[in-house]
């Protein structure tokens, strides 16, 4: 399969508003990130999409991306969430519904707030088509088995997935120990790495390096960074198999 990094950045995204610090002018392109996203393509095809960021419009024009095939949500929050609106275009091209999945709670919360785009039929595929699927336990998608992950985000609980050997975890404060057993044997592992300082709601750079040595992932990637991690002072300083993630970035996993 092939993992897309749509995005690696933060809520606020990189370059930030009105800043001109060394990462936000940087002429390396690698220090450009939208927020935070990535796509699975799978040996057959089908295409899995993770959260549906506000640039999602961008990074699926950047890509070229031409269709969605289903949608794994990791929580409810705004910077992976509200660019929703944005499968439209797919539903248009497609003519077909697409399943959208996550928790109980982020699935409510999709109800809730963006009830309109949850429709069986439609005679206006110009509209969002989707259906919300609440999971908790592994489940199967285009004869892929997809593992759910428990985290903390902060007091929140919320969801890191599984697909084959590649793992997913954004906006991570706290891998719980019974998650760990589900992160063995891995080819590829992201990681939440927001900043050097320590945060309530993430993994600083101190903390998710301490996980990728405990998990022992092949090659380990750091994503939904802000502005103060630079690529290239960042990638200097990493260990070996830890990778700075950057937009665009594509991974082939067996």
């Amino acid at each position: 399969m092939q993992l897309t990094m749509l995005g690696v950045g933060s809520s606020g995204g990189t370059p930030a508003l009105a800043c001109k610090c060394k990462t936000c002018s940087s002429s390396d392109t690698r220090n450009n990130r939208t927020r935070c996203s990535s796509l699975i393509t799978l040996d057959n095809g089908k295409v899995i999409l993770i959260d549906t960021g506000p640039d999602l419009r961008q990074q699926a024009l950047r890509e070229g991306l031409t269709h969605i095939d289903a949608v794994l949500y990791t929580h409810m929050h705004a910077d992976h969430l509200h660019g929703i609106d944005d499968l439209r275009g797919f539903c248009q091209i497609q003519r077909s519904q697409i399943p959208l999945y996550g928790s109980e709670s982020t699935m409510a919360h999709v109800s809730e707030k963006f009830g309109y785009t949850l429709r069986d039929i439609s005679d206006y595929w110009d509209m969002p088509v989707l259906k919300a699927n609440s999971v908790n336990a592994p489940f199967e998608i285009f004869n892929q088995t997809i593992i759910p992950i428990p985290l903390k985000h902060g007091y929140s609980d919320i969801f890191g997935y599984r697909i084959g050997n590649i793992a997913y975890l954004t906006d991570v404060s706290a891998i719980p120990e019974s998650s760990m057993a589900l992160l063995q044997g891995l080819d590829v592992l992201l990681l939440d790495c927001l900043r050097y300082k320590q945060h309530h709601t993430h993994l600083n750079l101190e903390q998710s390096l301490a996980y990728t040595s405990r998990i022992r992932a092949k090659s380990s990637y750091l994503i939904h960074m802000t502005h103060e991690m630079e690529y290239a002072e960042l990638s200097k300083i990493l260990p070996e198999h830890v990778y700075v993630g950057y937009d665009g970035l594509k991974l082939v996993v067996n």
